[in-house]
């Protein structure tokens, strides 16, 4: 099988990480995506929310797509989130299979600069969703896709949440709801 790979904190998950995944799965023919969220994040140092509660958003978010399928491998592994760990794991869980690291192109532009940054192009074929405003400054073989863009992330929902305004269609409705009903991000 063809195995796409969506790591992040998905603090929340949004409308553009379900484009960004559904659009690698027609442009690269891929049989699924796993969703992967972040113990700890070496890329980020702001608090996050429980790891608990970003995997059950996510798991709302993806529920309606039987190519899409959520991963706790990096909850349970816990300390920092590397990317070539959960590849060598996932190689080892699924020899028979290939994998699709999907990134965005501010990240690929950091590439050279992740831990084992060799080993991980060894282990995936790197797919580099291109983004408006963010040219890919570093080919170094990279599959690149064109995804829809839509100007939605996960810290302006949060930044939203926090001023009582409405995140009504950038999320999946099941996420918005699943946040008032835990009031969560207001006191984060």
């Amino acid at each position: 099988m063809k195995i796409g790979i969506l790591g992040g904190t998905f603090n929340p998950p949004h409308i553009g990480h379900l484009i960004l995944a559904q659009e690698a799965v027609y442009q690269l023919n891929l049989n699924k995506v796993f969703f992967i969220p972040t113990n700890k994040s070496p890329h980020k140092e702001k608090d996050q929310l429980d790891p608990g509660q970003r995997l059950e958003m996510v798991k709302l978010a993806i529920e309606d797509n039987p190519k899409f399928q959520v991963l706790d491998i990096e909850l349970k592994r816990r300390g920092i989130s590397y990317t070539v760990d959960t590849l060598e794991q996932l190689n080892r869980n699924y020899p028979e299979d290939s994998f699709y690291l999907i990134i965005g192109s501010d990240l690929a532009n950091s590439f050279d600069k992740w831990k084992q940054p060799d080993k991980i192009k060894r282990l995936s074929q790197i797919v580099v969703a291109l983004r408006e405003g963010v040219p890919l400054e570093i080919e170094d073989g990279f599959k690149k896709i064109n995804i829809t863009q839509v100007g939605v992330s996960s810290s302006q929902i949060r930044a939203r949440i926090k001023k009582n305004k409405p995140i009504k269609y950038l999320a999946p409705k099941a996420i918005e709801k699943y946040i008032k009903r835990n009031n969560i991000y207001k006191r984060i």
